[in-house]
């Protein structure tokens, strides 16, 4: 997410990227400063084009379209729900300026105000009452789960993500059948820490311990895996699942050090997997289904948001742990969400690496 500021001049308005430079100007303002002509020109590429781009909205966190123009000759992102159109630096410069505008002057002066009222009004907005964008995401919603609001376009399929999910499935169901073999023999002991060289921190990645914790540890992988996934490749994206889950095992075992209760799950991997989500998707909307006495009411919150709140669950969750109280080991979840958290900060570090 840019950091944006409004720049209002006499030309117009737009909002100007005070990191790199460029700017995201609405569709409106084109027309006023290149005329009808270039404008409608732009909204039938943008409305033709159907390839993604590497840039997600500044404002609805979508993945932009990008098209390309002959004269002058610019390769350009645009987000159609927004009517909004990205220019890096010196890109807005090169379209030519009309003198005589086509179109009406006060109704472009209106179109512009709408435009730059619901783009504001996106930016501040936390909390809507509205359903989500498919009616299936109601049923995981009944049972407490979150849900995207607005399912973003992915670029590639998710075969990481499914594969592992299978995987996950195949191995966990399997283990049914004599589960408390299973764990004994594969789950992570904080007290036998190096069994078969380690390898439980693996094979306990596999394992769950019920039905319900299957569910809901593959429901989270995903939901949030598949965007992940795509943003990462799927090299980066097994890579931050297995940091997650080493790291989550090892902070388990430094504060379990003794214990030997079996651990299993794919929980701590996981987490990595939604902190890095949150982080690099903040404005990504996510819903959850409230009850009001007989009424239930869609409550939105932004990514950024969600993640605090699953921070503090998860803080109090180590301290119902710690105090004997409840036998879910959330800090090998604390555990995953710092490896996933220090990926995100040195992967978009090497992003901003300037290329030589």
């Amino acid at each position: 997410m840019e950091s944006l500021s409004t720049i209002r001049q006499r030309e117009g308005i737009y909002f100007l990227c005070n990191r790199c430079g460029g700017r995201a100007v609405t569709v409106p303002q084109v027309r006023r400063f290149a005329g009808d002509r270039f404008a409608t020109g732009l909204l039938r590429k943008i409305n033709t084009t159907t390839f993604l781009g590497g840039r997600n909205c500044p404002f609805c966190s979508d993945q932009m379209r990008q098209f390309y123009l002959e004269q002058p000759t610019l390769q350009l992102d645009a987000c159609r729900p927004c009517n909004l159109i990205w220019f890096d630096p010196r890109e807005y410069e090169a379209i030519p300026e009309v003198a005589v505008e086509s179109v009406n002057e006060m109704q472009l002066r209106v179109a512009e105000a709408i435009g730059t009222y619901r783009i504001e009004q996106m930016r501040e907005r936390e909390c809507v009452d509205a359903e989500p964008d498919a009616s299936w995401k109601t049923i995981p919603a009944l049972f407490g789960f979150p849900v995207e609001t607005q399912t973003s376009p992915l670029s590639c399929r998710p075969w990481a993500t499914w594969i592992l999910s299978g995987v996950i499935a195949m191995v966990s169901i399997l283990a049914f059948f004599n589960l408390g073999a299973a764990i004994a023999s594969f789950g992570f002991v904080p007290a036998q820490a190096f069994r078969y060289s380690g390898l439980t921190i693996l094979t306990s990645f596999l394992l769950h311990g019920g039905i319900l914790h299957l569910v809901g540890n593959l429901y989270f992988l995903l939901i949030f895996g598949d965007n992940v996934e795509d943003y990462l490749g799927w090299r980066k994206y097994l890579l931050l699942i297995l940091a997650a889950t080493i790291t989550g095992d090892c902070v388990h075992l430094l504060v379990e050090s003794g214990s030997h209760t079996p651990c299993v799950g794919a929980s701590g991997g996981i987490s990595g997997v939604i902190v890095f989500y949150a982080l690099q998707f903040p404005r990504a909307r996510l819903g959850f289904l409230m009850r009001l006495y007989w009424q239930f009411r869609w409550l939105q919150i932004p990514a950024w948001g969600a993640l605090i709140l699953w921070l503090l669950m998860q803080s109090f969750g180590v301290v119902m742990q710690l105090s004997g109280f409840s036998n879910v080991a959330s800090t090998a979840h604390l555990g995953g969400s710092a490896a996933g958290f220090l990926l995100w900060l040195w992967w978009r570090k090497a992003e901003r690496q300037p290329v030589t």
